[in-house]
C-alpha cells in the first residue's frame, strides 16, 4: 500500500481529530450561544452547513445523510431567523482559535512545525475535486484564514468533507440509506452504541428496529444484530470505495510530503485525545 492509500485509510485516526474536536468544545458552545444558537443540535446543523448559505432541512438532511429528517427540521431553517451563515462561520473560526489555544498553547501554535503542517495540509487540498461533493465544495469557497493553526484546521475540514461526501456516494452505490448505513456502521463495533446512535441522530426505537429487521431479512445482519459475512463484505466495499475516492489530495501531495504531514499531525491528534476533548475516543496504541 502506497503512502496515499495508507493515509486515506487512516484518515480518521491521523487527522480527523483535529477537525472533529470542535463539535465537543465548550468554546464552540459559548461562541454559538453568543450568536444566538443556544441549542446544541441547532448549532451543529447551522455551523456545519453555514458554508452552503441559509439552506433548509432538506439540503442538510441529504448532505449530512444519517440524521432523521425531523431532527434536522427542528433546527433549520429556524436557525436562519436567529442569525446568519456569515455570523455562524465567524463564530466557528473564533471557537477553533479559542479551542486550539487552550489545547496546544501559544508556543506550539507559533512553532515552525504547526506552520509547516498548515502549509502541507493546504497543499493537499489542491488535489481535492468538487464534483459531486456538496459539503466540500461549499467549504472550499470560504476564504483561507491567516493564522497557521486556523489554516491547518480549515484544510483538515476540507479534507474531511471531501472524504465524507465520497463516503455518502459509496453508501448509496451499495444500496444503503442514511438509517441502514448507521445501523450497519454500529454493527461493525467501531462506532456508536445503538442507544447513542438513536439519541444523537434522532431515530426512534421503532424506526431502528424496522431497519434492523429489513437488514436481517436481506442477510446483512444476524439474528443477534451482528454483521453476517455478507454484511462485512458490504461494509468493506463501502470503505474501499471511500478510500479509493479519497486518494486525490494525498497523490497530489506526494509520498514524502504526505508522510511528513502525518508525522506532524500525529502528536497534535494525540494531544486532543489526551485532553479528553473527544468523548469516548481512546488514545491509539
Amino acid at each position: 500500500m502506497g503512502e496515499a492509500a495508507a493515509v486515506a485509510v487512516a484518515f480518521g485516526t491521523t487527522f480527523d481529530f483535529l477537525h472533529a474536536v470542535v463539535y465537543f468544545a465548550p468554546e464552540a458552545r459559548q461562541r454559538f450561544a453568543a450568536a444566538g444558537l443556544e441549542d446544541g443540535s441547532t448549532a451543529y446543523f447551522a455551523s456545519r452547513s453555514a458554508a452552503m448559505g441559509p439552506v433548509g432541512a432538506g439540503v442538510v438532511t441529504a448532505s449530512f445523510f444519517n440524521f432523521h429528517p425531523g431532527k434536522v427540521a427542528r433546527s433549520l431553517p429556524h436557525a436562519w431567523t436567529i442569525t446568519t451563515p456569515e455570523a455562524v462561520l465567524e463564530a466557528r473560526f473564533a471557537a477553533v482559535d479559542d479551542l486550539y489555544r487552550r489545547l496546544f498553547g501559544e508556543e506550539l501554535l507559533a512553532s515552525a512545525e504547526v506552520a509547516e503542517a498548515a502549509a502541507l495540509a493546504r497543499e493537499a487540498t489542491e488535489g481535492c475535486r468538487p464534483d459531486g461533493r456538496p459539503l466540500y465544495a461549499a467549504h472550499a469557497t470560504l476564504p483561507w484564514p491567516d493564522q497557521p493553526h486556523l489554516v491547518l484546521w480549515h484544510a483538515v475540514t476540507l479534507l474531511r468533507e471531501h472524504r465524507g461526501d465520497a463516503h455518502i456516494a459509496a453508501l448509496l452505490v451499495n444500496g444503503l440509506s442514511g438509517l441502514t448505513a448507521l445501523v450497519t456502521h454500529v454493527a461493525t463495533g467501531a462506532g456508536f452504541t445503538p442507544s447513542a446512535a438513536k439519541r444523537t441522530r434522532g431515530w426512534s426505537d421503532a424506526e431502528w428496529d424496522a431497519a434492523v429487521a429489513e437488514l436481517t431479512v436481506e442477510g446483512i445482519l444476524d439474528a443477534d444484530g451482528t454483521l453476517t459475512g455478507r454484511g462485512r463484505d458490504l461494509r468493506e466495499r463501502v470503505e474501499a470505495a471511500t478510500n479509493a475516492a479519497s486518494l486525490g489530495p494525498w497523490q497530489h501531495l506526494g509520498e514524502e510530503k504526505t508522510a511528513r504531514l502525518r508525522e506532524l499531525c500525529r502528536p497534535l491528534g494525540r494531544r486532543v485525545l489526551e485532553a479528553g476533548a473527544i468523548p469516548g475516543r481512546r488514545i491509539p496504541d
